[in-house]
């Protein structure tokens, strides 16, 4: 109460100054209505009766108050107070003089500078007070070198394993560290240690933070979380300062855990880029380095960290005895999906004809972040109609929303542009359905989208794929030529619409080359530069590792993948050209039309298996 009480007095007063500025300069522009120009027009036409002259100390000039006969008063500042006092004389005004003042120079001349400096000192004494948590320690005048982690007791964590849904075997694997933590008596007596870190690996949005949370409480013991952001400032040795005052804060409570999100703010590979082995990030990461292994004792203090990109860490860090476990966190399988989808459906009302496990099995790719936000968007839409529950349409129209992005039907758009469209996305969806490894087809919409698409076709995987075929790679390409494809057989012209489409199928056929070795010409050689970006690698720039003549090859081939699947697309899609004319014609109908209404035009049409592309 007496911080608080203190604060509010400053702030008071420099309310107080600010006011005095301000009535001040108030004076001073009421002082410069009535100029001196006005006073010599009052005094030819008689209309002052008398003036008091205020002089200044040791100088001529000084304030001039005009008493005028209608009873008002003026007031103005002259630099020559003789010369007015002549005039008023010279038309029998009655002017009556101060005695000179000797003013104190102190108050001229160095008490506004002081007034200053006590208003920059309040400034600055606020700012600190603010930024201090607590008495004792917090109430130091330089609080940076403070480390920001908030803390947690093992009662206000508030998650277990029990709110982790789709990491079984991580959960699993995380056990050992958690009976570690509830009784370690039982494994120092076989001579055994703690792991002093565990590094998190995984895509954003997979639950890395959650899991951190989850074993400080199923632990029950105290839980520091700092984002590896909050370490650097412009100020150097702030980082260390406060890496220091982590790990002190931390020995206070041990056993516990310190969860280092972001870790790869802080603890990117030293000598990279133009910023040299001196500068505030590096000497943060050498004092990590430091107390995660270094010379101190950090004993019951496990440290934790997330990042999603561990391939620029810096590999002083990696090793064992700093993060003694890396562990993966992917994206959930569909099994996970519908333990996660439980999760965030627990708390919201469904109805019954929601199926959880189809949403599993049409969302895959989806992270555990993915389905929470599309849970949200269906209870978001669900409200929006008034509905006090969420049904099976909720969920699909949100799936699009998340997918695709949200459907602009108010753009106006010309009777031309709609046919274009509808061929194109006709020609994407009958590629899709035809071809064995992509699809089936989920939606077909002609509808402009919020990421400025004119439409849109949207596959929908029925299983996850741990990994990609050379088959599957070849299916891609020629699905996204269709599009363009479908222009050229029906219009004899070409749009931009195909543009992103061109740049994916020109991405999956480089990919095949340079990266997977799929090409017999070439060999199983690797010439993918991506890994060695600018500023976070060991160079400045990208080097390229292989002759001239072995770019042009790689060129050539990627333009023969492209070419021939163009020709396998291209076939198809004349030999199924009834079916594009309906597709189109049905889009256009109905703007947007689903997978049963889609697969109803092909009646007994079965499956194509594509022909083997070859890349000799």
């Amino acid at each position: 109460m007496r911080k608080h009480g203190g604060l509010i007095f400053y702030i008071v007063l420099l309310g107080i100054i600010i006011w005095s500025v301000w009535t001040a300069s108030s004076s001073r522009n009421s002082l410069e209505k009535y100029t001196i120009n006005d006073f010599y027009a009052d005094v030819n036409d008689e209309k002052v009766d008398k003036i008091y002259i205020s002089q200044d100390s040791h100088v001529p000039t000084g304030e001039i108050i005009v008493y005028l006969k209608d009873g008002n008063e003026e007031s103005f500042y002259a630099s020559d107070v003789s010369k007015i006092q002549d005039i008023a004389l010279e038309k029998n005004v009655t002017v009556i003089t101060d005695e000179v003042s000797d003013s104190s120079w102190f108050f001229t001349s160095v008490f506004p500078y002081l007034c200053m400096v006590a208003v920059i000192i309040l400034m600055f004494t606020i700012f600190i007070r603010s930024q201090s948590g607590g008495g004792g320690t917090n109430q130091k005048l330089m609080n940076f070198g403070r480390s920001r982690a908030i803390r947690k007791n093992a009662d206000e964590v508030g998650k277990t394993f029990k709110d982790v849904a789709g990491l079984q075997e991580e959960k699993e694997e995380l056990k050992e560290v958690v009976d570690f933590l509830k009784n370690p008596a039982k494994y120092t007596a076989l001579g055994a240690r703690i792991p002093k870190g565990i590094l998190m690996e995984g895509p954003p949005g997979t639950g890395k933070t959650l899991l951190a949370k989850a074993i400080a409480g199923e632990a029950k013991v105290p839980f520091f979380s700092i984002s590896g952001s909050d370490f650097v400032e412009m100020f150097v040795g702030v980082g260390a300062s406060r890496v220091r005052d982590l790990f002190a804060d931390a020995k206070a409570y041990a056993p516990c855990i310190v969860f280092i999100d972001e870790i790869d703010a802080v603890a990117r590979r030293r000598g990279a880029g133009m910023g040299g082995g001196h500068d505030e990030r590096e000497q943060t990461l050498n004092q990590l380095l430091v107390e995660m292994d270094g010379f101190g004792e950090n004993s019951g203090i496990i440290v934790m960290a997330a990042t999603n990109r561990v391939d620029i860490l810096d590999p002083a860090i990696m090793r064992p005895g700093r993060f003694d476990r890396k562990i993966l966190i992917g994206r959930p399988d569909v099994k996970g999906r519908q333990e996660i989808l439980k999760v965030h459906a627990s708390n919201k009302p469904i109805a019954e004809d929601v199926d959880l496990e189809q949403v599993a099995r049409s969302t895959a790719g989806f992270t555990g972040a993915d389905l929470e936000n599309l849970m949200n968007e269906s209870a978001i839409h669900a409200a929006s109609e008034n509905r006090s529950f969420i049904n099976m349409e909720d969920i699909k129209k949100s799936f699009i929303k998340v997918g695709i992005g949200v459907e602009k039907k108010s753009r106006v758009i010309s009777d031309r542009e709609k046919r274009i469209t509808a061929y194109h996305e006709a020609g994407h969806a009958i590629l899709f359905h035809l071809l064995p490894d992509v699809g089936p087809v989920y939606t077909v919409s002609i509808i402009p989208t919020g990421q400025g698409a004119a439409g849109y076709t949207m596959p929908l995987p029925e299983k996850d794929n741990m990994f990609i075929t050379k088959g599957m790679m070849l299916q891609e390409i020629i699905v996204s030529l269709g599009g363009r494809i479908a222009e050229e057989l029906i219009f004899d012209d070409v749009t931009t619409g195909a543009s992103q489409d061109i740049k994916q199928a020109t991405g999956y056929a480089r990919a095949m080359i340079t990266k997977y070795g799929f090409s017999k010409n070439l060999g199983m050689v690797n010439y993918d530069n991506d890994e060695e970006e600018v500023f976070i690698g060991r160079d400045l720039a990208h080097q390229r590792s292989f002759s001239e003549n072995t770019q042009s090859s790689i060129d050539a081939e990627i333009r023969s993948i492209v070419d021939e699947c163009y020709d396998r697309a291209k076939t198809i899609l004349v030999e199924n050209m009834e079916i594009l004319h309906a597709c189109a014609a049905l889009l256009l109908e109905k703007e947007r039309i689903g997978r049963d209404e889609f697969e109803g035009l092909f009646g007994d049409v079965k499956k194509q298996t594509v022909t083997e592309i070859n890349l000799d």
